[in-house]
């Protein structure tokens, strides 16, 4: 850049400021110390501005990687939903089976059995599991109460029968399970 470009570049700016040239300044020429000031206010908004970008972009790129990975994980849900379905009816199926049958067929059963336990394990690669609540203390995140059983040996609000079994999937739940739960014991 020529001197004059720059001395009409510096002018321009200490115009564009509102400057005007200091007594030690030639006729014409912008007070130098006061184009260093405005060139430190514009560079310091310029700083300002560029780490809130940074900061925006940052904050972006978690969500994203949060949002990537909790693709990731609940990408099966609706999938898992039909699925758990054909697990419970294997389960009904094994419950339903007279003894004469488990007798007549035992392998018959037996790959029932396999089929479910295949099935689960199956589904468990995709963080599906099976909710367990039996003799845990109710919580209404995970279960559905259908009905009370009157019980004075255990605390009360504690799941003493399992009607349908929930499933989760990750953090979330996909099905509460649907339980009985105590009433009348002890407070919890």
């Amino acid at each position: 850049m020529s001197d004059d470009k720059f001395d009409a570049n510096l002018d321009g700016k200490a115009e564009a400021a509102g400057l005007a040239p200091g007594p030690d300044a030639a006729p014409g020429e912008p007070d130098p110390f006061k184009v260093v000031e405005a060139l430190n206010a514009e560079n310091a908004q310029l700083k300002d501005k560029l780490l809130r970008a940074m900061a925006e972009m940052e904050n972006l790129r978690r969500r994203t990687e949060r949002e990537v990975a909790d693709s990731r994980v609940y990408a099966v849900a609706n999938f898992a939903r039909e699925m758990i379905g054909v697990a419970d009816n294997l389960r009904r199926a094994l419950d339903a089976a007279p003894a004469q049958a488990r007798e007549a067929a035992p392998a018959l059963i037996e790959g029932v059995e396999l089929t479910e336990k295949d099935l689960l394990a199956r589904l468990g690669r995709f963080q599906v599991k099976l909710l367990e609540p039996k003799g845990q203390k109710f919580d209404p995140n995970f279960h559905e109460a259908l009905f009370e059983i009157p019980d004075d040996t255990v605390p009360t609000g504690t799941v003493l029968q399992v009607v349908e079994p929930g499933y989760s999937i990750g953090e979330r739940v996909l099905r509460p399970a649907k339980v009985g739960v105590s009433r009348g014991g002890p407070r919890a």
